[in-house]
């Protein structure tokens, strides 16, 4: 399940004492359990409640989101390993099919998952759950790893659909990839071919130049709409660590947005910077093209747990090279035989002279 949470990472610091309670230290649970501490967690109207025993090793807490319905299920989790989804130990509540209340644990060892149930890589003795007033709350006692005095945690909600948890919503996320994918990685692509393979004919001149500047222009201003989304997505979940992929993605931007503006400091054909402007926008338009592949794959690996995107963007890239491949060898075809009749044309084969009787 990709990105199955909305991943906030934020350390826990366990050994915390009472003083760490916030404004959540109001709630009064309807068993009577009393918590010595507790976080007003900053998305999906969640908070959590714990009281830490040193001597064991052993947390009792209370996990509690607010605003969800009767079909919907909810989880929380710890993950050791520090990362975000992938290696979490899950909490998991739900309404079944039958009205009742499941509460059970579930590790999360791949993007794929759906909340089979499993057990943790840590004991926990108790888990319910209770659900009134559209307040879902998980109770459970965990005994941590003693190896570990900090912990990523992480949660989400989503619907249920009979026994069964359901994906919860990505729109963003797919939005976020297909305009990229369209933008960054086909259109400037063909942009890039319109230029190098259209010039060479003289019928496609000054035609090739406009078809340039559209597909460049309108990959631009696509790519600029998902990467203000990608924007968005980031702080909707601020700990999701996607390092590779944000800062790629900046550098993306910021290269393309510097082709933009060297367009309007383009100078004349004949000038004698023209050369040193040519070298400029083609390095930095080839460095954004491939760097706009590679983080394409880096999201879709992210976005599209089964490759089926992935393998569908690599039939298009295979589609585009085949292209490429075969312009790049008729281009040649007719640069070489344009050579070939220029110098015909400077040294024309004189005629051998006849000898009159």
């Amino acid at each position: 399940m990709d990105k199955f949470f909305k991943n906030f990472v934020l350390i826990i610091f366990l050994m915390a004492s009472s003083s760490c309670a916030q404004n959540c230290s109001d709630y009064r649970f309807s068993n009577n359990n009393i918590y010595k501490a507790c976080n007003s967690l900053p998305a999906l109207n969640s908070f959590l409640h714990w009281n830490y025993h040193q001597s064991s090793h052993t947390v009792d807490l209370a996990y509690r989101q607010t605003g969800v319905t009767a079909s919907d299920w909810v989880a929380w989790s710890i993950n050791p390993g520090g990362g975000a989804m992938i290696g979490a130990q899950c909490l998991v509540a739900f309404r079944n099919s039958s009205g009742l209340l499941r509460a059970y644990t579930s590790p999360i060892s791949s993007y794929g998952t759906r909340l089979e149930e499993g057990p943790l890589s840590f004991t926990v003795p108790r888990i319910a759950a209770e659900f009134t007033n559209n307040q879902m709350i998980i109770y459970a006692t965990i005994e941590l790893p003693r190896e570990n005095t900090r912990f990523t945690h992480v949660w989400q909600h989503g619907a249920a659909s009979g026994d069964t948890p359901l994906m919860h919503s990505t729109d963003g996320e797919h939005v976020h990839g297909v305009l990229n994918v369209v933008s960054w990685g086909i259109m400037m692509p063909i942009g890039a071919m319109a230029a190098r393979y259209l010039k060479v004919f003289k019928v496609a001149n000054p035609a090739w130049f406009y078809l340039h500047v559209m597909w460049q222009s309108s990959a631009y201003i696509m790519g600029m709409v998902g990467w203000g989304l990608g924007l968005k997505l980031g702080h909707d979940s601020p700990g999701v660590q996607r390092k590779v992929h944000r800062n790629i993605g900046f550098t993306l931007f910021v290269l393309a947005t510097l082709q933009v503006f060297a367009l309007f400091l383009r100078p004349k054909i004949d000038h004698k910077y023209r050369f040193y402007w040519n070298m400029y926008h083609h390095s930095i338009g080839y460095t954004v093209i491939v760097l706009s592949i590679v983080n394409i794959f880096e999201g879709l690996d992210k976005l599209d747990p089964e490759k089926k995107w992935k393998r569908a963007y690599a039939g298009v890239l295979i589609f585009l090279g085949a292209i490429a491949v075969l312009l790049e060898a008729y281009t040649w075809y007719v640069v070489l035989k344009g050579r070939r009749q220029s110098a015909s044309d400077k040294h024309p084969q004189e005629a051998n002279p006849v000898n009159g009787a």
